[in-house]
């Protein structure tokens, strides 16, 4: 089990910041997937690319993977999106509910209630 601390929070938040590594996290969200099965995702990259995104999002415990004879099937780990990336949304989206409720206040009665 990984403690979510700064350190792995910033890794996590690092491993989203690349549009490529959130195309395979959301690939691997659908099934697991062989690593030429996401080669095949992301072909413009090459095979080495594609480990080093893979890589990254192994180390941000994102992805795990496990091996049969050849093959290397890697699975999501949903775990830290559920403990670092759920909350930070929800109080973002939180408040821009508060705010669009307000506007919609302000253009229904004219009356803006902070």
């Amino acid at each position: 089990m990984v403690t979510y601390n700064e350190a792995t929070e910033n890794l996590v938040w690092k491993a989203l910041a690349d549009n490529k590594r959130r195309m395979i996290v959301d690939a691997l969200a659908q099934r697991e997937l062989t690593t030429g099965d996401i080669v095949n995702l992301v072909p413009e990259i090459g095979r080495t690319a594609v480990l080093k995104h893979i890589d990254v999002l192994h180390a941000a415990d994102l992805v795990r993977f496990r091996r049969d004879g050849r093959k290397r099937w890697n699975q999501l780990n949903p775990q830290p999106l559920k403990y670092i990336c759920a909350p930070w949304l929800t109080r973002h989206i939180e408040g821009v509910t508060r705010s669009a409720q307000a506007l919609k206040r302000l253009a229904e009665t004219g009356e803006n209630q902070t």
